[in-house]
């Protein structure tokens, strides 16, 4: 396994490109909860705090696809130094408009800028490898190596930004993001050499290639599903956790999930698969439904903790195989717009998972709360299958 990474870090630049990559999309996983911290320290209310964040991440999924047809036309190297540096400038000033009490409205309007310009930089990395990587081995490797940095983004960015929210001050841990995200944008777009070729917009419309919609849109609903199941999930755990009055278990429970995710992951990247993305999309989908659907009836804290971590061994594996099969579908200059629709859809389902998750939970229990992602589950298969029925040449290569 350690040969297989090994050989891809290899190539010339790709090891300084995915870990500054690494770097700049730790934001991704510290601005949301540091805005609520924040907020809710100048203003005591969980509710104008929530909606501040969820300001800022409605903007960051909605602005998506729009940065994602700029990169792919114009370079990631002139877009993304922008896009940063507008995104640091909206983040310090929503800091220093809750510091100075400024008037709610101004800190929203901040929070939106800032989400609109937040770049997914995790796409930026994957079209990278798309574009130095030509064996779809090599390239499995890599996407698999880009799913376990962003398991490890989002297991160490919420943990970062609340210690130093609550140890330093209330604004240490935005202001930590900020830094790192600057620093580690500019250092990912400085490596050009790397970079994918622009793609200037065609003359007429009709000789811009297509994006094969019959694939994107099934795997947009697959990646919601994803956030739907992440968003409902940490909040049924931690409910159960609270219910069993071992509130402190929430953390390591969550972790033993991101742990097996990760793990399966890293295997999975190191693996010579014999059937194609579509193909370990649709068993995928199913093991992942099939892993939870057993949390709806556990009443231990052991039990929990042992079938999450198995159950997080279907996550990885299942969005490595969504990347791979838009990145082997969608035409090279709209790789990135491609991506995006997938970005958005994960960003754009973790809100309602939470809510819905949040709304068993305060009528039925953290038990029933677990039906939200099993539900997504199901909603996943179905559209995993559906690629099968629409583009049969999809399929062939599989």
């Amino acid at each position: 396994m350690i040969r297989t990474y090994r050989r891809i870090l290899s190539k010339p630049g790709a090891a300084l490109f995915s870990g500054t990559g690494l770097v700049a999309r730790l934001p991704i996983a510290m601005v949301g909860l540091g805005i609520v911290l924040l907020v809710e320290d100048a203003s005591g209310s969980y509710g104008v705090a929530g909606a501040v964040s969820a300001a800022h991440l409605l903007a960051n999924a909605f602005f998506a696809i729009l940065q994602g047809k700029l990169l792919d036309r114009l370079g990631q190297s002139r877009v993304l130094p922008v896009v940063i540096t507008v995104w640091g400038v909206a983040l310090a000033l929503l800091m220093w408009s809750v510091d100075e009490g400024w008037p709610i409205a101004t800190t929203y309007v901040f929070a939106v800028v800032a989400g609109a310009s937040l770049p997914s930089v995790g796409s930026c990395v994957r079209a990278r490898w798309s574009h130095t990587t030509r064996d779809p081995d090599e390239l499995q490797t890599a996407f698999a190596l880009e799913a376990v940095a962003d398991e490890a983004v989002f297991i160490t960015g919420p943990i970062l930004v609340t210690v130093l929210a609550t140890s330093v001050h209330p604004a240490a841990g935005l202001a930590t993001a900020l830094v790192v995200g600057l620093l580690g944008t500019y250092a990912f777009a400085a490596q050009r050499g790397t970079e994918p070729p622009r793609h200037s917009p065609s003359a007429t419309r009709s000789e811009r290639p297509r994006i094969p919609w019959g694939v994107v849109v099934p795997l947009t609903v697959v990646s919601t599903m994803l956030g739907l199941l992440f968003g409902a999930a940490e909040v049924a755990t931690v409910a159960f956790a609270e219910e069993q009055d071992a509130e402190a278990y929430a953390g390591p429970l969550l972790a033993l999930w991101a742990a097996g995710s990760l793990i399966a992951g890293l295997l999975s990247g190191a693996v010579t698969w014999r059937r194609g993305p579509a193909y370990r999309l649709r068993w995928g989908t199913l093991a992942m439904t099939v892993a939870i659907l057993p949390l709806t009836f556990i009443d231990s804290m052991v039990v929990m903790g042992a079938v999450l971590f198995v159950a997080g061994f279907a996550i990885a594996p299942t969005l490595i195989a969504t990347m791979s099969l838009c990145e082997r579908v969608v035409p090279a200059s709209r790789l990135t717009e491609g991506m995006a629709f997938l970005h958005t859809g994960l960003v754009a389902g973790v809100a309602p998972g939470a809510t819905l998750a949040g709304v068993l939970v305060d009528h039925q229990g953290a038990s029933a709360a677990y039906l939200v992602p099993v539900g997504g589950g199901v909603l996943a298969v179905l559209a995993a299958l559906a690629i099968r029925t629409t583009v049969g040449s999809v399929m062939t290569r599989d």
